[in-house]
């Protein structure tokens, strides 16, 4: 039996990304953490929304509101997390942080965050608990999750907020029902750009306006993302130019599920495979299931196949074990295999053209595991075909689709089979007709 191992024996063609995370480890301290703003007059942006949580915050003085707890939303790099801590320093309150995602029991998620929502501060000061995260919360692991943060939402003396980047996942409708709703936006170029210069300033570099603006247009004002870029281009001098900016990835840039297929099984290179994860709004489990199901048709070569499903059966395990483990460091390895491990091992030429296919695995996903990654994945065949992202095939298409199925079977059937996604399309309207009964 061969002996595991947290960290393989890597060739050299597979350790390009991982000079590139060296790089980023020998940094000064980053910047993001350097010029976090300290409080909340010092946030760029979002002033409602800022405003909104000082109302609630204030509302406390008269007695617990009806709402007992926040819920900040928005997606990455808007200050979901920067905000609370600002509030807490500002007004000299203890803060205590839970990440909901990385507790794997919700009677230990019960017991911090109850302990910290009842007991007195040792110098009687204010309190604001934080709860990140809390739609990374894995029911399968994390039982009991939802019903003990509602506990402690209840019995709290204290604010609660907490933070996500989908409100609208079911598995936290309960939560989102508790809660003051906040959403916060990404910056725009007459909020974001000033800050950029602002800090570009007091480590005395000099850069073109046009330079700073495709940055925020490139990152979509994911404010930590375009500092992140700054201090990256600018590491060892003090310009920085528009030509610089090319430099960088195209975070922004989405790629239909079946182009992003295309660039894996048909790269000639790690960096061009390793690539494609860039242009996917996939999740890497969703993204591993299409790669999986497709990896027959599109490498026939029996000793070719025979590597490339190697190569995922190890990316597998890694996935396997991160669940378990919550070892996050090993998803380098996983990604690794499952894009650059199958392009390498595809030697000879593309032949003709085989279809790309929807996942069985995740067709024939058991009621129990819910619906979440069936919709995501019928998401995915919708964004391609529309030309548009999963996300928006998720939350604007499906919904329509759903509504043809119930007046118009006959078009909702032509719909359908365009889309060549008929079998988890009926098995999603048939879960959620059940779940409404």
């Amino acid at each position: 039996m061969r002996k595991s191992s947290s960290a393989p024996c890597w060739p050299i063609w597979l350790l390009s990304h991982q000079f590139i995370k060296v790089f980023e480890r020998n940094m000064s301290q980053p910047w993001t953490v350097r010029y976090r703003p300290q409080t909340t007059r010092a946030i760029a942006g979002n002033k409602v929304a800022l405003e909104k949580i000082r109302q609630w915050l204030d509302s406390w003085a008269e007695g617990k509101p009806s709402k007992g707890a926040v819920l900040l939303y928005g997606p990455a790099g808007v200050g979901k997390t920067t905000i609370p801590e600002a509030v807490a320093r500002e007004r000299d309150w203890d803060l205590v942080e839970i990440n909901a995602s990385d507790k794997r029991s919700g009677e230990i998620l019960s017991r911090i965050a109850g302990l910290a929502s009842t007991q007195a501060s040792l110098f009687s000061k204010g309190r604001l608990i934080l709860l990140d995260e809390v739609d990374g919360i894995n029911l399968r692991t994390d039982s009991g999750a939802i019903i003990a943060i509602l506990r402690v939402i209840k019995e709290s003396q204290f604010p609660i907020v907490l933070t996500a980047n989908d409100p609208w996942d079911p598995k936290i409708r309960p939560l989102r029902d508790a809660c003051l709703l906040i959403e916060l936006k990404r910056l725009g170029l007459r909020e974001g750009i000033p800050l950029m210069k602002g800090i570009l300033s007091k480590e005395g570099v000099n850069a073109d306006e046009e330079a700073l603006r495709s940055i925020m247009e490139r990152d979509r004002g994911d404010m930590r993302s375009a500092i992140t870029d700054l201090q990256i281009l600018t590491e060892l001098k003090k310009s920085l130019t528009l030509e610089d900016t090319a430099l960088l990835s195209s975070r922004d840039r989405t790629e239909s599920i079946f182009e992003v297929l295309r660039i894996i099984f048909n790269s000639r290179t790690v960096a061009q495979a390793r690539r494609a994860l860039e242009k996917s709004d996939l999740d890497h489990e969703m993204l591993f299931q299409w790669i999986l199901e497709n990896t027959p048709s599109q490498i026939p070569n029996r000793h070719e196949l025979e590597r490339a499903m190697s190569a995922l059966a190890e990316a597998d395990l890694y996935f396997a074990r991160i669940r378990k483990t919550q070892s996050w460091h090993l998803l380098s390895y996983a990604l690794d295999l499952m894009t650059a491990g199958v392009a390498v091992a595809k030697e000879t030429s593309p032949g003709g053209w085989a279809s790309m296919k929807f996942p069985q695995r995740i067709s024939s996903m058991s009621r129990s595991r819910g619906t979440r990654e069936l919709r995501k994945g019928v998401g995915a065949m919708i964004g391609s075909k529309s030309h548009t992202s999963s996300r928006r095939g998720t939350k604007l298409y499906l919904p329509m689709i759903q509504f043809i199925h119930e007046h118009d079977p006959e078009k909702y059937r032509q719909i359908a089979e365009w889309l060549d996604a008929k079998e988890p399309l009926d098995e999603i309207l048939s879960l959620e007709d059940d779940l409404a009964a």
